[in-house]
Parts: C-alpha cells; structure tokens; sequence
C-alpha cells in the first residue's frame, strides 16, 4: 500500500526496464520467508546475475526483512536495504526489522469494526447521507452517526468519507 524507494534512480531505471522483479533471489526470498537475511545468505539461484549488477551501482551490501503474519488478506511488508561500504551488523538489522514491523502493523487493516460500521461505511461510499442510512436500515440517526464515529476511531480516519475510503482500499467493503 506504500511505497518508499530510495535507490538509485538509474538502478530502479535499469531494475524496471530489465523486469527483474519476478527474478531478483531478493524478491524471492521475501515472498517465501519472514525475518531477515543479508544478502549475502540468500542462497537462491541468480541466473540474471542482478545481485551483481547491483554492485555495478553501487548497492554492494543489502538486508531483506520480510513480515508476514498470517492474516487472511496476504499482506506483505518487506524492506531491502542497501549500503556500500559494509554488510549490516546485528544491532541494525534488529533495528530494520522492528521498523518494518512496525510499519507493517501500521498499516494493516483493523480486525475490530462491527458488521454495522462496516454496513454504514458501504453506504457512506455509495454516497448516502446519515438520514438515509438511518431510514434503510431502520434505526435512529444518532445511531448511524455514532457508528460512523466509531468506525472513523478505529481507522484513524477524519471524516465518513476518508473512513468508507480506507474500509474500501483495505477490502474491508
């Protein structure tokens, strides 16, 4: 859901137009494992020789961290990180994986909103107004708004809209 890339811009031009990704033993070691690994470790075939052509821009030294927690939407997050004077010492890939976890649990949709916030939300996003949402499912329009109120608190969200927005991004409605 979030993207921050950092590298190179001529290493991500290069890296794109070769469409490495489905081939990069990095990219397949995150998809296949969680925790973290230098890039070093990673003992995958590299038939394209992308961890070398990496070097060649100066990205000599890389850590992969890969969280992945079983949850039922299969959402990932990972990071690679590069430098290239050293490999990565323990303190900061402990360091680099909390951070990733971290955002990781940041970013992942609540588990707590009720079939009824979500029913408010689905009819926020089809445009419908507190009234009409309290006359379609028959209940009082104080009871619609505190609905909406509760399911704003739970996503971290501003107004009805931007909820009924992150609901429908996380596939929650």
């Amino acid at each position: 859901m979030t993207e921050v890339n950092n590298l190179p811009p001529d290493w991500v031009d290069h890296y794109t137009r070769q469409r490495y990704m489905l081939q990069d033993p990095v990219m397949r070691w995150i998809y296949a494992n969680t925790g973290a690994i230098r890039w070093s470790a990673i003992d995958l075939d590299d038939p394209y020789r992308i961890l070398a052509q990496a070097r060649t821009f100066g990205l000599a030294y890389g850590l992969a961290v890969s969280v992945f927690d079983g949850n039922s939407e299969g959402q990932r997050s990972f990071g690679t990180f590069v430098r290239s004077d050293r490999e990565f010492d323990d303190g900061e890939i402990s360091m680099l994986s909390s951070y990733v976890s971290r955002r990781h649990d940041q970013k992942a949709p609540p588990t707590n909103l009720t079939a009824a916030e979500l029913e408010a939300l689905r009819m926020v996003k089809e445009g419908m107004r507190a009234k009409q949402i309290a006359f379609r499912l028959g209940v009082t329009e104080g009871a619609v708004k505190q609905r909406l109120t509760n399911a704003k608190k739970k996503l971290g969200a501003s107004t009805g809209t931007q909820a009924a927005t992150m609901a429908t991004e996380f596939g929650l409605i």
